[in-house]
């Protein structure tokens, strides 16, 4: 009987190592749902990074229009302010990306 115990024991040990190599590999193919990244959140995460972007631009035409219409300087108010907008926006964009990177990545890119 203590034979069968061994071999018992020795089989589930194996049997255990063999899971855990194979989880680790499923990991390594699918990084994405390791990571807890799924196909609806990456739409989230784009669909956020475009509405920065936009909000800051469409501030700066709505503003430029107004000021142009209040001061009587068409176009160049309009202009300047399409360019602070778009400005903003990007650098609304670049603030959020980095608030989804992983933390990791986000100190070593803050090193350089």
């Amino acid at each position: 009987m203590t034979d069968n115990m061994k071999k018992s024991d020795e089989m589930k040990a194996k049997l255990d190592d063999l899971s855990t190599r194979v989880n680790v590999a499923r990991e390594a193919n699918n990084p994405k749902e390791a990571r807890g990244l799924n196909e609806a959140s990456t739409y989230g995460v784009a669909t956020r990074l475009v509405a920065e972007l936009v909000a800051g631009l469409l501030v700066g035409i709505l503003v430029g229009w107004y000021l142009d219409q209040y001061f009587d300087t068409k176009p160049w108010l309009m202009i300047i302010m399409i360019m602070l907008g778009s400005a903003a926006g990007i650098t609304n964009v670049m603030r959020a990306a980095k608030q989804l990177m992983p933390s990791e990545t986000r100190n070593e890119h803050d090193k350089k």
